[in-house]
C-alpha cells in the first residue's frame, strides 16, 4: 500500500524548525520566502545549492518511472520540464483495472451509425479515417475508473439532481390522486377502487425508489479503430452530462496511445477527471488510464514538478521527465498487484528509464526474497536502473521496515526526515523543534536478517500537486512515500550531471556516493537504524561522483553465517535473543564484488583487485581482521562478536572496509551488527517496570525484555504525569520469529491530562520483545513541559500441550493439558466454532500465452496466464471469503508473480474482486463462478497449479455459532456428566480436561463432508475482565478446527420402496414403456429440418398412441416454447392450424402465439379441472402412504394445468401487443370468430387464479400484463417489484426489461435512465478482463 498520509492542520499540536539542515536552531522565524521553500523542501538535501551552482543539471536528461497510483498529466507543474520538453512521456495502467474488452467489431450503416457495446446507437464522425471500416466497441462503468472520493462527490451531485426530478414526479402523482379523490368522493366500484389503488401505488413507488436509490454510475461507450497509421480511440460520454447534446461520440477529439502524442482527455466538467488511453492486442483491448488516488501525482510533483511562475514550489528535479506506471489497482482501492509490479518493470526498461521511484510497500516474512525482487535485481544489475523506494511507515519500533524498499539489497530504501523549517512551514506547528529528526512513524531497521534496512533519509513531507479531480492544486502529505521521491529527485540531479559530463551512470556508484556523503541524523551509532547513513546531500554526492568517476562500477554483496552453520545466510549480524547476547560468537563474512552484467571479463573482472582495510566501530565488542585482499571472486573473513559485557538495551556497531589506496572513498561496504540485549524477568510474579522516563517531542525510549518461557500475554499500565497540554504517544512492541512477519502490537494513545491507561496483548514466550514508547514528534511543542512516564508490564501465561486443536470428526474428545509456569492463573477455557471453510477443486483450467508486449519480460520471455474456474452454490445469502493457503497474504515474499480472482453469478454480474488479501463479500442466494487468474513465465509452475484447492470461508450466523463444551472425564461428552468450567492453576502442577466435539445435530446445514468448521479456543482471561464466552475477546486465542464427517444415513430413506405394487405387471410395463418414450421424445434435438421432421412424426405418433395424456402434451408445449426460431415453433401445428390462421389473418409473429395457445389448450383439455378441484377439497391423511402419493400427483397435475394457463395467457397478451389492440378492441374485431368475442385473456387469467397465487414470481408476469392492459401501470410496477424482490434467485433479465418498458410507458424518464444503468451491472454482456 502507499506509504503516506494526508494531513490537515488540526492533526498536530505544535512545532517548528529552520536553519542549516540538521543544526540546532533557536527562535526560528519564517518569512514568505522561507515559508514557500518549506512547502517543497530542497534545502535539507542540498538540492537548492546544487541547482544554483549548476542550473542546467536540474534533472535534464533523466527519466524517472513513477511506480504508484497513476499520475495526472493535467496536474499543476507536470506539463513541461524546465527546458520545455514534455514532462510526462507515458502514462500506463499496469494493473489492467481500466481495461475495456473491445474485441467486438461492428460496421457502420449508411447513416454512419454503429451499435455500441452498451446497446446505444452511436454516430461516428464522417471525418474520421477508417480504411477497414471496422469499429471495435466496448463499454465501461465510469465509477470503475474513479477513486472512492471522487465517486462519492459525483454521487452526491447526481443524487441531488435525481431527487429534484423524483420530487417533481411525486408532486404530479399526488396531484393526480387528489384530483381523483375530488372527482370520486365515494369509491365503491371495484374498478374505481383499483384505479385509486394504482394512483397510490405510483406515489409509494416513487417514495420507495428515493429511499433505495443506489447510483451505480453512468456507462460510457468506447470505440477503437485504425486510421491507417495509428489506433484511435473515441468515447461517448453523453451519460455524464445533463445536456444530452454534450459528450456525443462524433464530437470527441480522438486520442491515441499517450506516448505517441502526449494527449489526454477529461470526462466532464462535473468530475474534472483526467484520463489517457492505450490500445493493445490489435485493437481488442483498450486501457483507459485514470489515477486511483492523489498519491502518485503528489509523488511525481515532489520529484519533478516545474512551476516557472513560482520556482520555490518546484520539485527537486524540475528538468527530469517521468513515465507514470500505475501499480495501484483501482478495483482494490489502490492496492498494488503482482501484475502491476511486473508490467511496470517491463515498461521502465522499455522506456530506457534511469530511475524508478516506488512509494509503496508491505510487511514481509523473508527479506530480499521473491519474484518481484528477482526481477528488480535483473533490472538494476543488467539495465543499470536506480531503484528508490520508501522504507515504510510502521515505526518507531525496530525491524519494521517494509518490502521492497527496506528489505531489498538492490533498492535504495529511504526514511522520512522532518526539518525545523518543514515543521514550521508545511506542518504549521506553533514552535519548531530545535533540530531535524526522523518522523516518529518512519520505519526502522534492521531487517530480520541483519541488514541496515534504511539506506538514507530525505524530507518526508511536502505540499505538492494533486490531480484535478480533487478540485485543488496541491495538498500536504507526509510519509516515507514523500521521502522517496525527494531522494529520487535528488538522484535525478546527479544523473543529469553525470550524463552531461560523460560519467557512466551506475546504481552502484550513485549509492555509495549517497551513503558516504550523507549527514548523520542524531548523534548515536544506533541512530543509523532510524535514518540510515543520514540525510542525503546532493552537492556532496556530486563531488564524490566526480572524484571517483574513473573507478570501477562495483557493489559489494555481503553474506554472513555463524561459523559452523551453513544456514541461515544473512546480510548482517543481528543478536536479538538472550542466549545470543550472553557469549561470544564467531561469524563468517563473505564479501563478493558485483559488476553489471555487461562488464568486460578481461578488462574489468580479471584485473579487479582491492586492498581493503577492515575497521570495527568498537574493537572491544566486534573484532575483525585488519586487512583483506579482495578480488572479483570475493573473500571470506571471520568476525568475532562479544556482547557479554554490554548493558541491557540497544547497541549498534559496524565492520566496514576502506580502500587502502583511496581512503577518501569512505566505507566500500559495511557489515551492520545490531545487538538488543534483553532484560531478564526473574521475579515472580513476573513483573517489570520502567519508572520516571522523561519525554520531549520526538523522543523514543526503547526497552528490551526477555519474555519469560510460559508467558503468552501481557497486561500493561502506562501512567503519565508532569505535563499541561495533551500528549500523543506511540506504543509499539515487536518480536521476531523465524519465517514469520514481525509480530507487532501497536497503540496510539492520547493523554489529555495526567492519567493511566491499560493495555493487553499476546506475546511469544522465550523471545525478546522490544517495547518502544515515543512521544509524537509534534506533540507538546510549545509547552516546554517534560512528560514523565511510568510503564509497568505483568506477564501472564497458560501453557498447553495443544495450541491449534483439530477435531477429526469423530465422537472422541480431545485431551488438553495445561500448566502455569509463571504464577497462579485462572484456567477458564472457552471455545466456539463460528466459521466454515469449504474446499473446491477447479472445474476448468485454461492456460494461455498473454498476447501483448506489456507482458513480455526484458529477457524476451512472454508471460503465461492460468485461469482456474470454480463453481459453488449458496442456498442462502452469505458473506464469503476465498482462501488460498499457498498464495494468500504474500505480495513481495512469493515466487509467484500474481493472483487475482473475480466472483460472478450466472448473469455474469461481478460481486467481488480480490488478490492476495481476500476480503469477505456479501452474496445473495444463487449459483456462482470464481475465476482465479495466475501469471508466471514458467509453464511448469502453472501446470502444477491446475488442480489448486481453494477454500470458501463464510461466517456463521449468530444462531449457528457452536459453543463447545469441556469435561473432566473422557466419557463426559456421551454421558453428559463431569462438566469442566474453571480451575486455578498453580505453578508446577499440571491439569487436564477434555474438549468435546460439537453435537452433530448442531452442525449448520451448509456443512458438507470434507468442509472444516473453524473457530477459536482460549484458556485464560484478563485479571480485570469479567466472564465472557467469546475466546477471541481474550488476550490469547488459538485456532480450533473441526473436520465435518460424512452425514448420517437417513433411516427413513427407502422405507416403502419394496412394498408390492397393486398394479398388474403388464400394466406397469406399459407405463414404463410410455414414460421411456416421452423421455426420449423430450430429449430430441430440433436444430435442423431433419430433426424437426423426426420430432413432428414422433409427436403425432405418441399423441395417437396416448391421446390426451397430460405429461406428453406438457412435453410438446415445453418443446414449442424452447425453440429459438419462430418458424420452428409453428412447424408442428402447421397442418392443423392453417385454417385458423386464415380466420385470424395474422402475420408470422402472431402465428407463433396461436400455436402455443393451441398446444396449451390441449394440455388444459386433457385435465378434468372439476375432478381436480374436488380432490383438492379432500384432506389427505399424512400417515397414509397412498394418500400422500395421490396428493403429490394432484399437485403435479395442478402445476401442469397452471403452466398451460400461464403460457396461454402470455401468448394472448403477445397477440394483443403485436396488433396494438386494447382488450375492448380485440373483442370487437371482425376477424375474431363468434366463439372468441369475449375477453379470452381475462377468462384465462381468472381460471389461473383458481389454482395458484398469480402474484408469485412464477406467474406474476401475467398479473403485471393484466394490470398493464387496463392502464394500471402503478399497480403493475408494484407487483413486478415484489416479484423481483421475492424471487430468491439471480435476477431475471426479462423482469427488468418489463420494468423498463413500464417506466417508459408511465413517463418516469429519470427512473428508466437509472434502471438502464443498473442493467449493465446486473446483466453485463461479458465478464470483465483480468
Amino acid at each position: 500500500m502507499p506509504c503516506s498520509s494526508i494531513e490537515t492542520s488540526n492533526n498536530f499540536c505544535g512545532g517548528g524548525d529552520g536553519g542549516d539542515v540538521n543544526g540546532r536552531i533557536h527562535n526560528f522565524k519564517l518569512n514568505e520566502h522561507t515559508f514557500l521553500a518549506s512547502l517543497m523542501p530542497k534545502k535539507e538535501i542540498g538540492a537548492d545549492r546544487f541547482i544554483e551552482a549548476h542550473p542546467h543539471y536540474d534533472g535534464r536528461g533523466a527519466v524517472i518511472a513513477i511506480f504508484d497510483s497513476g499520475v495526472d498529466p493535467a496536474a499543476s507543474g507536470l506539463q513541461l520540464t524546465s527546458d520545455g520538453k514534455p514532462k510526462i512521456l507515458d502514462v500506463i495502467d499496469c494493473t489492467g483495472s481500466g481495461d475495456v474488452d473491445t474485441s467486438k467489431v461492428v460496421k457502420a450503416d449508411k447513416d454512419g451509425r454503429i451499435q455500441g457495446a452498451s446497446g446505444a446507437s452511436l454516430v461516428v464522425n464522417s471525418s474520421w479515417k477508417n480504411p477497414s471500416g471496422e469499429w471495435h466497441v466496448g463499454y465501461k462503468l465510469i465509477y470503475e475508473l474513479f477513486t472512492d472520493t471522487l465517486t462519492s462527490r459525483i454521487k452526491k451531485e447526481r443524487k441531488r439532481k435525481w431527487d429534484e426530478k423524483n420530487q417533481e414526479e411525486i408532486a404530479k402523482a399526488v396531484l393526480h390522486l387528489d384530483e381523483f379523490d375530488q372527482k370520486y368522493t365515494k369509491v365503491e366500484d371495484l374498478k374505481l377502487k383499483r384505479a385509486r389503488e394504482d394512483l397510490q401505488n405510483r406515489i409509494d413507488l416513487l417514495k420507495k425508489q428515493g429511499d433505495s436509490y443506489d447510483d451505480k454510475g453512468p456507462v460510457i461507450d468506447a470505440v477503437v479503430w485504425h486510421d491507417g497509421e495509428l489506433w484511435r480511440v473515441a468515447l461517448d460520454t453523453q451519460s455524464l452530462h445533463d445536456d444530452r447534446k454534450c459528450g456525443k461520440l462524433a464530437d470527441f477529439v480522438p486520442l491515441t496511445n499517450y506516448r505517441i502524442e502526449q494527449k489526454y482527455g477529461i470526462f466532464s466538467e462535473l468530475d474534472a477527471c483526467t484520463f489517457v488511453v492505450n490500445v493493445y492486442d490489435e485493437g481488442n483491448i483498450l486501457s483507459i488510464v485514470t489515477d486511483c488516488s492523489p498519491h502518485a501525482t503528489h509523488v511525481a510533483g515532489i520529484a519533478t514538478a516545474f512551476h516557472p511562475q513560482e520556482p520555490l514550489l518546484n520539485g527537486v528535479a524540475p528538468g527530469a521527465q517521468i513515465i507514470s506506471c500505475k501499480i495501484g489497482d483501482a478495483r482494490l482501492g489502490s492496492m498494488e498487484t503482482g501484475t502491476g509490479l511486473t508490467r511496470a518493470l517491463i515498461a521502465a526498461v522499455e522506456h530506457k528509464c534511469d530511475l524508478i521511484n516506488m512509494s509503496y510497500g508491505e510487511p514481509t516474512l523473508l527479506p530480499d526474497y521473491g519474484r518481484f525482487v528477482d526481477l528488480v535485481n535483473e533490472v538494476v544489475n543488467k539495465y543499470r536502473l536506480i531503484f528508490v523506494s520508501s522504507a515504510g511507515n510502521s515505526g518507531p519500533a525496530l525491524s519494521t521496515v517494509g518490502a521492497p524498499g527496506g528489505t531489498s539489497s538492490s533498492i535504495i530504501g529511504v526514511g522520512a526526515y522532518v526539518s525545523p523549517a518543514m515543521a514550521a512551514g508545511a506542518h504549521s506547528v506553533v514552535e519548531p523543534p530545535p533540530e531535524g529528526l526522523e518522523y516518529t512513524w518512519s520505519s526502522r531497521g534492521p531487517t530480520a536478517d541483519g541488514d541496515l534496512g534504511v539506506c538514507i533519509s530525505a524530507p518526508g513531507g511536502a505540499v505538492a500537486p494533486v490531480p484535478t479531480w480533487t478540485l485543488q492544486g496541491r495538498m500536504l502529505m507526509n510519509g516515507t512515500s514523500m521521502a522517496s521521491p525527494s531522494a529520487c529527485g535528488g538522484i535525478a540531479l546527479l544523473i543529469s550531471a553525470m550524463k552531461a559530463e560523460g560519467i557512466p551512470v551506475s546504481p552502484y556508484s550513485v549509492r555509495i556516493a549517497l551513503e558516504n556523503t550523507s549527514i548523520p541524523v542524531g548523534g548515536l551509532p544506533e541512530d543509523k537504524l532510524t535514518a540510515g547513513q543520514g540525510l542525503m546531500q546532493v552537492d556532496k554526492a556530486y563531488e564524490y561522483i566526480q572524484k571517483s568517476q574513473d573507478l570501477s562500477c562495483v557493489c559489494y554483496q555481503i553474506k554472513v553465517n555463524q561459523s559452523g552453520k551453513s544456514t541461515p545466510i544473512s546480510r548482517g549480524i543481528y543478536l536479538r535473543e538472550a542466549t545470543a547476547c550472553q557469549q561470544s560468537t564467531e561469524w563468517a563474512v563473505h564479501v563478493e564484488p558485483r559488476f553489471h552484467d555487461d562488464a568486460s571479463k578481461l578488462e574489468q573482472l580479471v584485473p579487479f583487485e582491492e586492498c581493503i582495510e577492515l575497521r570495527s566501530s568498537n574493537n572491544a565488542v566486534v573484532r575483525a581482521p585488519e586487512y583483506l585482499l579482495l578480488t572479483h571472486n570475493g573473500r571470506t573473513f571471520n568476525v568475532v562478536v562479544d556482547p557479554s559485557n554490554l548493558a541491557d538495551g540497544l547497541h549498534y556497531y559496524e565492520v566496514y572496509g576502506i580502500d587502502c589506496k583511496a581512503p577518501w572513498r569512505g566505507p566500500l561496504f559495511r557489515i551492520p551488527i545490531t545487538i538488543t540485549k534483553p532484560k531478564a524477568v526473574l521475579n515472580r510474579p513476573p513483573l517489570v517496570s520502567f519508572s520516571k522516563m522523561s519525554f520531549l517531542p520526538g523522543h523514543i525510549e526503547r526497552r528490551y525484555i526477555e519474555v519469560p518461557l510460559g508467558a503468552s500475554w501481557v497486561e500493561a499500565t502506562m501512567r503519565t504525569s508532569g505535563f499541561d497540554t495533551s500528549r500523543r504517544f506511540f506504543v509499539d512492541t515487536v518480536q521476531l520469529c523465524p519465517l514469520r512477519r514481525p509480530i507487532k502490537w501497536e497503540s496510539v494513545v492520547t493523554f489529555s491530562s495526567p492519567t493511566a491507561k491499560s493495555f493487553d496483548f499476546p506475546v511469544v514466550g522465550g523471545q525478546t520483545m522490544e517495547l518502544a514508547i515515543a512521544q509524537f514528534w509534534s506533540s507538546g511543542m510549545g509547552s516546554h513541559e517534560t512528560t514523565i512516564v511510568d510503564f509497568e508490564i505483568v506477564f501472564h501465561g497458560i501453557g498447553v500441550n495443544r495450541t491449534e486443536v483439530v477435531l477429526d470428526g469423530s465422537e472422541a474428545p480431545i485431551r488438553i493439558e495445561a500448566e502455569a509456569l509463571l504464577a497462579s492463573e485462572r484456567l477458564a477455557p472457552t471455545a466456539t466454532l463460528n466459521k466454515i471453510r469449504v474446499p473446491y477443486r477447479p472445474t476448468e483450467a485454461k492456460l494461455c500465452t498473454l498476447p501483448t508486449n506489456r507482458d513480455k519480460l526484458p529477457s524476451g520471455k512472454q508471460i503465461l496466464a492460468l485461469t482456474l474456474t470454480y463453481h459453488f452454490k449458496l442456498e442462502d445469502g452469505a458473506e464469503v471469503k476465498p482462501h488460498i493457503p499457498l498464495l494468500n497474504n504474500r505480495i513481495y515474499d512469493t515466487k509467484f508473480e500474481s493472483q487475482f480472482y473475480m466472483i460472478s453469478d450466472t448473469n455474469k454480474r461481478v460481486y467481488a474482486m480480490g488478490d492476495c488479501y481476500p476480503a469477505s463479500s456479501q452474496l445473495p442466494k444463487g449459483e456462482y463462478s470464481l475465476r482465479l487468474y495466475l501469471r508466471h513465465d514458467n509453464v511448469q509452475y502453472l501446470e502444477k497449479m491446475k488442480q489448486l484447492v481453494l477454500f470458501l470461508e463464510r461466517n456463521l450466523e449468530e444462531k449457528d455459532v457452536i459453543p463447545l463444551n469441556f469435561f473432566s472425564e473422557p466419557d463426559g461428552p456421551v454421558m453428559g456428566n463431569g462438566t469442566f468450567k474453571y480451575s486455578i492453576l498453580v505453578p508446577g502442577i499440571k491439569e487436564s480436561f477434555y474438549l468435546s466435539p460439537p453435537n452433530k445435530d448442531k452442525l449448520p446445514k451448509c456443512s458438507s463432508q470434507g468442509s472444516v468448521l473453524l473457530g477459536a479456543i482460549s484458556h485464560g482471561k484478563l485479571s480485570y475482565a469479567g466472564e465472557g464466552k467469546n475466546p477471541q475477546k481474550n488476550p490469547v486465542s488459538y485456532q480450533i478446527s473441526y473436520v465435518v464427517p460424512p452425514s448420517k444415513i437417513d433411516e427413513d430413506k427407502g422405507k416403502g420402496s419394496s412394498s408390492a405394487s397393486t398394479k398388474p405387471m403388464a400394466e406397469r410395463l406399459q407405463e414404463e414403456v410410455r414414460e421411456a418414450k416421452i423421455k426420449v421424445f423430450g430429449s430430441l434435438k430440433q436444430d435442423s429440418d431433419e430433426d424437426r421432421s423426426e420430432w413432428k412424426k414422433l409427436a403425432q405418433s405418441l399423441k395417437s398412441e396416448y391421446p390426451k395424456y397430460t405429461p406428453l402434451l406438457v412435453k410438446i408445449l415445453e418443446s414449442l416454447l424452447s425453440r429459438s426460431n419462430i418458424g420452428d415453433k409453428i412447424h408442428y401445428y402447421e397442418k392443423v392450424s392453417r385454417d385458423l390462421l386464415k380466420v385470424h389473418n395474422l402475420h408470422l409473429l402472431e402465428m407463433l402465439e396461436v400455436y402455443i395457445i393451441s398446444a396449451a389448450d390441449e394440455v388444459i383439455d386433457s385435465i378434468d379441472a372439476d375432478e381436480l378441484a374436488k380432490l383438492f377439497s379432500l384432506k389427505a391423511d399424512p400417515e397414509d402412504e397412498d394418500s400422500e402419493k395421490n396428493k403429490k400427483k394432484m399437485e403435479t397435475t395442478r402445476d401442469q394445468l397452471a403452466e398451460a394457463l400461464y403460457q396461454k395467457g402470455l401468448a394472448l397478451a403477445e397477440i394483443e401487443s403485436i396488433k396494438g389492440e386494447k382488450p375492448s378492441a380485440l373483442a370487437a374485431s371482425e376477424a375474431v370468430s363468434s366463439d372468441l368475442r369475449s375477453d379470452l385473456f381475462e377468462e384465462n387469467f381468472k381460471e389461473l387464479t383458481k389454482w395458484v397465487d398469480v402474484k408469485s414470481s412464477k406467474y406474476g408476469t401475467l398479473y403485471v400484463l393484466r394490470e398493464r392492459r387496463f392502464g394500471r401501470l402503478g399497480t403493475a410496477l408494484k407487483v413486478l417489484n415484489d416479484m423481483i424482490q421475492d424471487d430468491g434467485e439471480p435476477p431475471k433479465k426479462k423482469f427488468y426489461e418489463m420494468k423498463l418498458s413500464l417506466l417508459d410507458e408511465i413517463g418516469w424518464n429519470h427512473l428508466s435512465t437509472y434502471e438502464r444503468q443498473w442493467m449493465h451491472v446486473r446483466f453485463p454482456t461479458s465478464l470483465p478482463l483480468f
